[in-house]
């Protein structure tokens, strides 16, 4: 069988719902860069290149909401000089990407702790947030710092705050109300959640939103996935039977 074009698959994919908001845990671009040779900032690197063709193709399907998990908050445990490099390459990609993803209606949020940053990193996390604020077409979560249960934590806190000030009743929380505490807040839980290289696990991402998400594992490395791989990734998704912990009748 002769495989599909990505016109074909775009058409193929738009027959269907598609998923309000794909999450990708973009993993393998050392290994990529590994195997050529090549310092792992250059996987790292290509990464990036391979992010902004997703996001363009994810505008292209009508995918509304798009995560990507860029620096985990067990990551500053890497080589000095790997996590340098990876914070330096942030600021590029946000400051270098301002007229592109204005261009393309991408609304930009940076979700984790702002801890550990450094100050021009942080300028220019809010000069991309402030500049791309009134796009619409897909707003694209960076999840950088980021960790699921430091945002569980962090959300706690700021709920136990509330409380001990009077400011909020404890009967009053419930999932709905706690998950307005989230880094996440007012962003739809992502129904798919896409990882390369093969790798079958969640590795503390999103681990209150992805309870009822779909994952979809790629044996690509990162910097070879290709739009064709994601429509097909969003096509198994539209085959999945999702129940929600209930049974579909009869």
């Amino acid at each position: 069988m002769v495989p599909l074009g990505y016109q074909e698959l775009v058409k193929l994919v738009k027959e269907n719902p598609v998923p309000l908001h794909v999450a990708v845990v973009p993993d393998g671009n050392g290994r990529w860069a590994k195997k050529r040779g090549l310092p792992r900032v250059a996987g790292h690197r290509a990464g990036i290149e391979t992010l902004k063709r997703i996001v363009r193709t994810a505008g292209e399907l009508g995918i509304p909401y798009f995560t990507l998990y860029a620096f985990s908050t067990e990551n500053w445990r890497r080589p000095a000089s790997e996590v340098s490099a990876l914070l330096e390459l942030l600021r590029e990609y946000l400051d270098s990407g301002i007229a592109e993803n204005v261009a393309n209606g991408v609304r930009v949020k940076v979700i984790g702790r702002r801890e550990g940053l450094s100050e021009d990193l942080i300028e220019a996390i809010n000069r991309a947030e402030e500049e791309t604020r009134l796009c619409d077409k897909i707003h694209l979560q960076v999840a950088f710092n980021y960790g699921g249960r430091a945002e569980i934590v962090d959300a706690a806190r700021a709920v136990a705050a509330l409380v001990r000030d009077g400011k909020l009743d404890v009967g009053s929380i419930d999932e709905q109300s706690f998950a307005s505490f989230l880094y996440t807040a007012g962003i739809p839980d992502p129904d798919l959640i896409i990882r390369s290289s093969g790798e079958l696990r969640l590795s503390n991402f999103l681990l209150w939103e992805s309870a009822y998400a779909e994952i979809v594992s790629s044996q690509s490395y990162w910097p070879d996935f290709t739009p064709e791989e994601f429509c097909s990734c969003v096509l198994e998704f539209q085959r999945r039977d999702r129940r929600f912990g209930a049974i579909k009748a009869p």
